[in-house]
């Protein structure tokens, strides 16, 4: 047996998402990382082993412009261009190459950490190490650090230094939460195993195993929608456990879930029902239970209910989630109840960095399902994306607390605006929180553009629907709107009726106050543009809700042309996930306004007068994603081979160019995924720009700075080999986009 030290400043135990996103972001400020993973891939539940979609604050479409930036957003971009199929083993890879592209992180895997040396009394303790077991190499490691994060879901590291915690569920009383019990207890949400199918093209015999469940002595078959073509998360509710330690009783738990599969499987292939699988067999089924729910760590502020769904805009905020709370029955799978049952907020709602450390080990910082969060709260921020940019919020903090030498609470109280800063300056999204780094040259220029995008409209008409239910889509508005026209068709004379909402929160994209409403008459007839009086003046810049009222004998029309900051939906009396399967309140207007997936595909409308939602200043205006508006540049569009052209120009004080940063346009409305969910019709996002160059005016002549070809990537950081000094103008020239008839950009920020 060999006996190792690891000295680095942080160690971050757990490598699934969290544990991942957490020491890239420590490792790119500048620390050294140890990252030490008990299994042989990264990426936890999302893993191959294991094989969970990586859900996030999108809630698979359900909340708009909510998909993660950031590292996990990189992952996500990347993933779906190298791996558009959904590999499993190739999302393993994906994720394993960002750790090893960064060269301050050492990587340990097949690592588990049992020891951690810990001192002082119960209210302040300090981890001082943490000791692993690396298999099938017999080397005992011990890991010294002045920082810990535990990402390892269990909560194992923390425990056993000390770390006050919480397991199973509050009561109602305790946080005023009306989705908890009324009698505190210890249940949590089960584990599940997936399982993959394939088909072989010729008949396949299948004979289940001894202890393969015979499903037709139980509820399964009464509660729970079974197919032979579904697999992988299809059959995320093959659950249980949640009454039972998920830890200590793992292996038992693996064992009865074993047995639920080969059971289903043998109900699919034997029963009779399902002809269509007689060629098809199991492809793959997973040994290690998806964990759900153990250990939650208890830090300076625990998340609950309320704060998810007033969306409570906490000082101290660094990550946003927007998952429902997503709460399963204890008996899982053989429960008589649904699936799940589901409670979503208006929109995304935030996470305080005071939930992400200790309240009583100095050192210690979490990120994962084990933050500080009640069981009802940890219903949403458990989902694995959610996870991620806790992650790196929390790796962001640990670097910041080894830089000043100082704790993750003293990061809270003294160095909060550089924690946020520090974040928004690589790209992870603190939703309302804008740019105002001193050092970014940016914020003091002058912006001009070649072009601005004025004409707010979507005028090509691809596809005709019957306006037999309401209508709804978000438009900008800015400064005002006066008039909105739409292209429909009429089977006979009659009214066209439109309202205009208001969206309460920026972050919000559902109707919420009623500001006017306009009517229009309608002659029978095919292709009209028809105008209805809608005059609204914000007092800042924000976005519309429009609802058309249903008419059936209107007929309206779809374009195949999207435009950023417009979404259409419709609204519908039932959620478009499965009834049989899950509980969802239908009065919960993210629900039931929805975009069905036709999210590209935006109603034709003109809006009029012309907008100012596109200008080349929003570029600079310290926001990089949607909140109450695009908040990014967008060109008219382009003549083949023509350029777009950006310019910042200093004309009282010329800069030194040292560091460009670039944030492109990658459609955050755009829910990715890493495994069989479903897939973009595109690998590259279309508005993202393909080529480009960089360049500066000095001393009264343009010099080519940097050029870039090929580009799929959102955050683009272009370091000069020497600063430039003298600098009076700036200018990006996008040549090309991947798809997009414009150029879009929706930051940039320069520094010396």
């Amino acid at each position: 047996m060999r006996n190792e030290n690891v000295r680095t400043d942080i160690t971050v135990i757990g490598g699934g998402l969290a544990g991942v996103c957490a020491a890239i972001a420590a490792a790119r400020l500048g620390q050294t990382v140890a990252l030490v993973q008990n299994r042989p891939v990264l990426g936890g539940n999302s893993s191959s082993e294991v094989r969970v979609w990586v859900c996030g604050a999108t809630g698979h479409g359900t909340n708009r412009y909510a998909r993660e930036t950031g590292i996990m957003g990189e992952l996500f971009v990347d993933n779906q261009y190298r791996n558009p199929e959904g590999n499993p083993y190739f999302w393993d890879v994906t994720v394993h190459e960002a750790v090893r592209a960064e060269p301050n992180i050492q990587l340990f895997l097949n690592t588990d950490v049992h020891e951690v040396e810990a001192e002082g009394d119960e209210d302040h303790r300090m981890i001082r190490s943490v000791t692993g077991w690396m298999m099938g190499s017999e080397r005992r490691i011990k890991f010294e650090s002045e920082m810990f994060l535990d990402c390892t879901g269990d909560g194992l590291v923390g425990f056993l230094a000390g770390a006050k915690y919480r397991l199973g569920r509050e009561a109602r009383h305790e946080y005023n939460e009306s989705w908890a019990p009324e009698v505190e207890d210890t249940i949590t949400l089960g584990s599940t195993l997936l399982f993959y199918t394939k088909d072989t093209g010729q008949p396949v015999t299948y004979r289940p195993p001894s202890f393969a469940k015979d499903i037709t002595k139980t509820s399964i078959p009464l509660k729970r929608v079974i197919r032979s073509g579904d697999n992988g998360c299809a059959y995320w509710w093959i659950e249980w456990g949640g009454e039972l330690d998920t830890v200590h009783e793992n292996e038992r738990i693996r064992d009865e879930l074993w047995s639920v599969i080969y059971g289903i499987w043998d109900f699919i292939k034997n029963s009779g029902q399902f002809p269509e699988s007689e060629t098809m067999t199991l492809e793959w089924v997973g040994s290690v239970p998806g964990k759900r729910e153990y250990r939650r760590f208890v830090g300076d502020y625990v998340l609950n209910q309320n704060d998810i769904i007033a969306q409570r805009e906490f000082e101290d905020r660094v990550a946003f989630g927007g998952w429902s709370i997503d709460l399963h029955p204890p008996q899982g799978v053989y429960s008589t109840e649904s699936g799940s049952k589901h409670l979503y907020a208006d929109g995304i709602y935030h996470i305080p960095f005071r939930s992400l450390y200790s309240v009583n080990v100095g050192n210690l910082l979490f990120a994962g399902r084990d933050i500080s969060a009640t069981h009802v709260a940890f219903g949403t921020t458990r989902v694995m994306a959610t996870c991620a940019v806790i992650g790196e919020a929390a790796g962001t903090g640990a670097a910041l607390a080894v830089r000043h030498g100082v704790t993750p609470r003293d990061i809270a109280q003294r160095h909060l605006a550089e924690l946020q800063q520090t974040m928004l300056r690589q790209d992870a999204s603190i939703i309302g929180l804008s740019n105002r780094d001193e050092a970014d040259h940016a914020l003091r220029a002058v912006v001009g553009a070649s072009s601005e995008l004025r004409k707010l409209a979507v005028e090509r008409p691809a596809e005709a629907q019957p306006l037999t239910q309401d209508i709804g889509f978000i438009i900008p508005v800015w400064p005002e709107l006066q008039q909105l026209e739409l292209l429909v068709d009429a089977a006979a004379a009659t009214a066209l009726e439109v309202e205009l909402y208001s969206t309460g929160r920026a972050e919000n994209y559902v109707p919420h106050k009623l500001e006017v409403s306009g009517a229009a008459p309608v002659a029978a007839g095919e292709r009209q543009w028809i105008a209805v009086p809608l005059p609204w003046k914000p007092e800042t810049a924000q976005n519309a809700f429009i609802v058309v009222k249903a008419n059936a004998a209107i007929t309206v029309y779809r374009s195949d042309m999207p435009l950023t900051g417009v979404l259409p939906f419709v609204k519908g009396d039932k959620p478009k996930v499965s009834l049989a399967l899950e509980d969802h309140d239908i009065a919960q207007p993210v629900v039931q306004w929805r975009m069905l997936g036709k999210h590209r595909q935006p109603f034709c409308f003109r809006a009029l007068p012309d907008t100012a939602a596109y200008t080349a200043d929003k570029a600079t205006d310290g926001y990089s994603r949607p909140y109450g508006g695009p908040h990014l540049w967008i060109s008219e569009p382009l003549a083949a081979g023509a350029e777009a052209v950006l310019e910042l120009a200093w004309p009282t004080a010329a800069v030194t160019v040292g560091e460009i940063h670039l944030t492109f346009n990658d459609d955050v409305n755009e829910d990715l995924i890493n495994l069989h969910h479903h897939r973009t019709s595109f690998e590259i996002m279309p508005e993202l720009a393909r080529d480009y160059r960089l360049e500066a005016e000095i001393g009264g002549s343009w010099q080519v700075l940097h050029r870039e070809t090929a580009n799929r990537k959102r955050k683009r950081v272009h370091k000069l080999a020497q600063p430039v000094p003298g600098v009076s103008k700036l200018r990006l020239v996008v040549e090309s986009t991947n798809g997009s008839p414009s150029a879009e950009l929706c930051e940039i920020r320069v520094y010396s």
